[in-house]
Formats: C-alpha cells, structure tokens, sequence
C-alpha cells in the first residue's frame, strides 16, 4: 500500500462460525481459543485466525471477552488503522439486510484522511447514569477500582498500553471465583465504561483533538429482545436482582 492508501483491519471477535463482512478489511478472529476442541477432541477449528497465535492472551477469554481479541491484534497485527468489532454487532448504517449496511473500505476510505479515531455514536441513558446503571446491574466496585472502534496506530498502542495495564491490576484486586460466570465477565464490559475516560484524558492532554474523532453508526445483527432487557433492568434498579445473561 502506499502512503495515500492507508491499510485498515477490523478484527471481528467471535466464539462460533457466523456471517463475516465479505470486505477484505473485515479479520474474523476466533476469540478464546487456546484449549477449544471439537467433539473429537481436535482443536476447534472454525476456519478464522485464532487469538491464541502470537503474543497473546487467549487463556483468559472466560473474563475478558473480546479484549483477547483486541489484545492480539494489538500485538500482532501491523497496519495503519486497527479496529475491534463483534459478531453481533457492527459499524454501518441499519438495512433491512443487515449485512448489506456493513462500514466497507471503501466508505471508510475518505475519512481516514481527516479522522483518527472511529466511535460508535453515543448512546443516551435518560434514566440514570452509566455508573448507576452498571451498580444495579453488575458490580459497582468493579468500577471503584478500576469496545467498538477503529483507530490509528498509535493511538492503539497508547489506549491498549493504558488499558491492559488497568485490567491486569484489576485482575489481582477482584477475584471472579466469587462470581457467577456471567458477572465474572466483567473485564471487557469495564473496559467499555472506561475508553470514555481514556478519550476525555488524551483530548485534555492535547494528544488528539475533538474534530480528529469520528462518530459511526453501528447496527445489531441480531433482534434485541427489548421487553426481556427492560424487565431485567427493571429488576436490577428496583428489586437488586444483577444481569445474570445477555439479551
């Protein structure tokens, strides 16, 4: 490539075989694959990279989802954009089609030209704050202690450095064995939480400013049982009954 056409990977963390973006800028990466076999007991091989080449941290998907992810890519991947999306859910505009309304290189081309870091549009809690919610929900203290994106180069190194090093601290103050194994996952949803915090302190510092940041419309490819989440929300603000699952 040259310096005109920037490289860009978005690695696609997923646990099972699913539908990919067919853009070549799409990795799909079996996340948490150190020790997954098959039925007859080979190493599971879903015919995407596995997080578990490389310098990596694949053993410790159980608690930190996708960022297994993210860390490999982080240390093995070499291009001028990196981004992390999910098999569920990704940048692009909503179609009836899902998949026909994927982010493509192509679309994202021209704005690399102006933009550094890619954000999914924000999303407003009317209701309570993001730490209130994430206190009924999950555990707050997970917060007293202590991603969807595409970004420059650098700005990954940066982020990453300052994220893992938080999570790793983490690790030793918490430990999930006193948690269900859905609550135990609270590492990738802390990291969620606190990019904004990591965003807010790099644009004070000036190491990158407001309008080298650009918001994209994400979409969900799966329906979102909206009546089953309100209830369970519901539960937790006013009966202290934690998520105990997606939806």
């Amino acid at each position: 490539m040259t310096k005109n056409t920037p490289t860009v990977k978005i690695i696609v963390a997923t646990h099972k075989k699913y539908e990919m973006p067919q853009d070549a800028m799409y990795l799909p990466l079996h996340v948490g694959a150190e020790g997954k076999t098959d039925q007859n007991g080979n190493p599971l091989d879903l015919g995407y990279q596995k997080d578990n080449t490389g310098e990596n941290i694949s053993n410790k998907n159980a608690a930190y989802c996708e960022l297994t992810g993210l860390y490999w890519a982080w240390k093995n991947l070499d291009t001028d954009y990196t981004g992390l999306a999910h098999y569920r859910r990704h940048f692009g505009k909503k179609t009836k089609a899902p998949f026909e309304g994927v982010l493509t290189y192509n679309e994202l081309r021209p704005m690399l030209e102006k933009y550094k870091i890619f954000v999914p549009k924000k999303r407003k809690y009317y209701i309570e704050t993001l730490y209130s919610h994430y206190e009924h929900t999950h555990y707050a203290s997970q917060l007293d202690i202590t991603n969807m994106m595409i970004m420059q180069k650098r700005y990954l190194n940066d982020y990453c450095e300052w994220l893992f090093d938080i999570l790793f601290e983490l690790e030793k103050r918490i430990d999930p064995q006193e948690l269900s194994a859905f609550q135990g996952r609270f590492y990738g949803r802390v990291s969620e939480i606190i990019f904004n915090v990591w965003l807010d302190g790099e644009i004070k510092l000036g190491k990158i400013k407001k309008n080298e940041i650009k918001e994209l419309p994400y979409q969900h490819m799966e329906k979102i049982n909206w009546w089953k989440k309100g209830s369970a929300f519901i539960k937790a603000k006013f009966a202290g009954k934690r998520y105990e699952g997606s939806f």
